[in-house]
């Protein structure tokens, strides 16, 4: 049996008469409510990963090897799922953001070097969203100068409303909203036998294992988890105020939200494979959009525009708040957005700090965007490893966690292959990546 009671207080903390209890006695149902009420922090860091940086990245696998790249979905699904695993772990059984697990564990120096890494980092993740947006509204004919900042003012008045509730109701229905990825995949007409295939048995591309290939490889490797992922989760599975009881819908939510953005990437890469085979040189996905209209219609091009949008958007509103969680932790400020703007000054401060900073940029005449872009791969690739390995050793700490919520030997054994390979790739871009 399940008793569901609400409470809700006003801005000076009085509380307000709560609702009659609602008794559910069926257990299904009973899972079923509760998997809802905890369901938001996993599904949301998963899919807002697809963000602008994902669909270009997707799409141009799919317009330049067509389907040969799925397996590598297939493979990431298992990476996915058991990175994020352990930070809804921490955060469940710590109450604390990842920034302020690091500075408590590990020392003032090595907490402000995750933060500034962190920051710095998320700062250019955020051009590239705003980027897009610039991108994608110009073809959809509306100007950046005024798309651009319209994104902005909309982004900050989605968090300055003071309400977590809203806001996670808010960015689930824009996660929801990447299911057109699918109705997009079916309308270019895959050849689904090849689709079955290439998912589950590696391929070699028809020009062999290029440079470009390893390349865009390592790319699929890198939009799968980002270090900002880390940071965004714990912080807003210590904010949403889960507990021990959660955990195991708190699984869920991230399993589920793992699947999903892989299919959501498989379907990606399928509309990048409709210009594959229609012979389409691909440049970005913007210019893909337009020549993919002469075989998909007016629906394909206008729908690819502005699920780009949408992935911006989301990206840009949790890594923006992965940064002012971080910041707000480390430096001891209130950092909720259970909170108004009046009772978290500086919270509030650093995220539309982020997004206006970020969204001036990319306004600026000539701004050099693709050397930004390059330079978040090379940043994203150097950080990635150490803030798993910091995440692995916080696992592993029985001090803080107890035997029964630290790492058992085979999260060890899964987990430390992942970050082997995750170093490994990390070099390999950070010491190769060619420059534009």
């Amino acid at each position: 049996m399940l008793q569901l009671r609400y409470r809700s207080s006003n801005a000076e903390g009085v509380q307000r008469a709560a609702p009659p209890a609602r008794i559910v006695r069926a257990p299904w149902k009973a899972s079923l409510l509760t998997f809802f009420m905890v369901m938001g922090p996993g599904l949301i860091v998963m899919e807002a990963d697809n963000d602008a940086g994902a669909v270009s990245t997707y799409t141009q696998a799919g317009a330049q090897y067509g389907t040969h790249l799925l397996w590598v979905l297939f493979l990431l699904l298992p990476i996915c799922y058991f990175v994020q695993e352990m930070v809804a772990r921490l955060g469940i059984a710590t109450g604390q953001g990842h920034a302020a697990m690091i500075y408590r564990r590990f020392g003032k120096w090595w907490g402000i070097f995750s933060l500034v890494d962190l920051q710095v980092l998320n700062f250019l993740t955020l051009v590239t969203e705003f980027a897009a947006i610039n991108l994608a509204a110009s073809k959809l004919g509306v100007a950046p100068i005024i798309a651009v900042p319209t994104s902005a003012v909309a982004l900050t008045a989605l968090v300055f409303t003071g309400s977590y509730l809203r806001w996670e109701r808010i960015v689930i229905a824009l996660c929801l909203l990447d299911m057109a990825w699918f109705v997009m995949a079916y309308v270019c007409a895959p050849h689904w036998n090849h689709v079955m295939r290439d998912t589950f048995v590696p391929s070699k591309p028809l020009g062999g294992f290029t440079q470009d290939w390893v390349f865009l490889v390592i790319g699929l490797v890198g939009t799968t988890i980002a270090p900002w992922q880390l940071f965004f989760q714990q912080s807003c599975v210590a904010d949403k105020r889960l507990r021990f009881a959660d955990l195991k819908f708190a699984r869920l939510d991230t399993a589920v939200g793992a699947v999903f953005t892989i299919l959501v990437g498989g379907a990606m890469i399928l509309v990048g494979d409709a210009a594959y085979r229609h012979g389409i040189k691909f440049e970005d996905p913007a210019k893909m959009a337009v020549a993919l209209e002469a075989f998909g219609g007016p629906f394909l091009k206008n729908a690819l525009l502005l699920m780009m949008i949408n992935a911006a958007v989301l990206g840009t509103t949790t890594i923006s708040l992965s940064s002012a969680w971080a910041y707000g932790e480390v430096m001891g400020w209130p950092h909720s957005l259970h909170k108004k703007p009046k009772e978290a000054p500086g919270f509030y401060i650093v995220y539309g700090l982020a997004v206006f900073s970020a969204a001036g940029l990319v306004l600026v005449p000539r701004a050099p965007l693709q050397t930004i872009i390059i330079g978040v791969q090379v940043l994203a690739g150097l950080m990635l490893p150490s803030a798993i390995v910091f995440l692995q050793l916080l696992l592993n700490d029985r001090e803080l966690l107890g035997d029964e919520w630290a790492n058992k030997r085979w999260n060890n054994w899964v987990n430390w292959t992942i970050v082997a390979v995750l170093f490994l790739l990390s070099m390999v871009l950070a010491t190769h990546f060619p420059t534009p």
